[in-house]
């Protein structure tokens, strides 16, 4: 799962986790702190401590909507399994990568080398971040498996639900190891580096604020499929135009599996809005309300505190992931859900219903208006390229 100042800095920003930090951020020092390659590593300065910035709340879903879930068991099992696909008829990261038991070995990867010298920094930058995103996987599965009514209670039910999750993971899991390899490849990135960045995510975790329910647990992942489907078809897009015709066919591929995995995701909650109206409409506000945030909010490499805000700054910046696509998604998924033509709801149910099917074009104009005064940015360094600067 992926990524997202100048001019549109302070919007995006404000969509996330780390919104209530904007402007805490454009005062930061971007001063480096990354060392150069022959001095010596401190110490990091912290372990695996998630930033704590809400109090966390936890199983809010009531015993009678946990039973909803149940009852949808044989729904799933014809519905949603059918968007997995046989192990045998998907692809593999080996179908897009120099054959290590070939003759040709170190010719191919020799020519990927080469393809990658044309590709700019701030790509990779972009690159790297959704590939880490992909690596922390371990706590994705472990998210939807906190989710009350749905999760794999033995770690091989044989519930829909559970064969679902599992198999979601499975399919997901050769994402990263096909960027990883990659990358690793390329010989343009500090793999120990970024090594030690998934480590951190993983060891950091993720806090969506779901808070074990499966309402809005799967408006998140609805919306975040999405996300990382345009996220990984932009990154296909930058790469053709850089030239690397495989490259792009990998982050195509890779979108393609995301968009599949969303079909299923929107299915759930289309679900949802079919048979509690009112509960799914007040799950997806109380999901914007908090801010959709990104899989990999909490990543660190050991030196940059503000590490996710400067990804998503150049990635917002080069296009990859912006304001602009988060407004999207949340207009396209109002529309998917026929938000807007609920009727019978209950009081909360039409506020909560008001406040979805107005907020992408608050969004839009809050991202207008930022534009507007725009001002120059700096140049930080990334770890992950050697300490290289690019421009935020």
């Amino acid at each position: 799962m992926a990524s997202r100042l100048t001019s549109l800095k302070e919007p995006f920003l404000c969509f996330t986790l780390w919104g209530k930090r904007n402007a805490e951020l454009r005062r930061v020092s971007m001063t480096s702190t990354i060392p150069s390659a022959v001095a010596k590593v401190e110490t990091p300065k912290k372990l695996f401590t998630p930033r704590a910035v809400h109090v966390q709340i936890a199983h809010s879903l009531p015993p009678q909507k946990i039973e909803i879930f149940k009852s949808l068991e044989g729904w799933a099992e014809e519905n949603i399994l059918v968007h997995l696909k046989p192990v045998e008829k998907c692809w593999q990261p080996q179908d897009f990568l120099p054959d290590p038991s070939s003759e040709g070995f170190n010719e191919e990867v020799k020519e990927l080398r080469e393809r990658c010298k044309e590709i700019p920094d701030d790509y990779f930058v972009c690159l790297v971040g959704d590939m880490i995103t992909e690596e922390a996987l371990p706590t994705y599965q472990t998210m939807l498996n906190t989710y009350d009514g749905v999760r794999d209670e033995t770690g091989a039910s044989l519930t829909s639900w559970a064969l679902w999750t599992r198999a979601w993971t499975a399919e997901e899991n050769r994402h990263g190891d096909l960027l990883n390899k990659y990358l690793y490849l390329s010989g343009r990135v500090d793999m120990k580096q970024i090594e030690k960045t998934i480590q951190y995510l993983i060891g950091s975790g993720m806090d969506p604020r779901t808070e074990n329910n499966p309402y809005l647990g799967f408006v998140y992942t609805s919306f975040q499929e999405r996300a990382t489907f345009i996220s990984h078809g932009n990154t296909a897009r930058h790469a053709k135009k850089y030239g690397d015709l495989k490259l792009a066919q990998i982050c195509g591929i890779i979108a393609s599996d995301e968009k599949r995995h969303e079909r299923a995701y929107t299915k759930i909650v289309d679900k949802l809005f079919e048979i509690d109206p009112d509960g799914a409409v007040l799950a997806f506000a109380d999901m914007m309300k908090k801010k959709i945030s990104m899989p990999g909010h909490l990543i660190y490499d050991g030196y940059d505190d503000k590490l996710f805000e400067h990804f998503s700054s150049v990635a917002q910046r080069l296009g990859v992931y912006t304001a602009k696509d988060y407004a999207d998604i949340l207009e396209f998924l109002v529309t998917r859900w026929k938000v807007g033509e609920l009727t019978n709801l209950s009081g909360e149910g039409n506020k909560a219903q008001d406040f979805v099917c107005t907020l992408a074009p608050r969004i839009r104009r809050l991202d207008e208006r930022t534009h507007g005064r725009a001002k120059k940015t700096t140049a930080i360094p990334f770890s992950w390229i050697h300490g290289r600067e690019v421009q935020l």
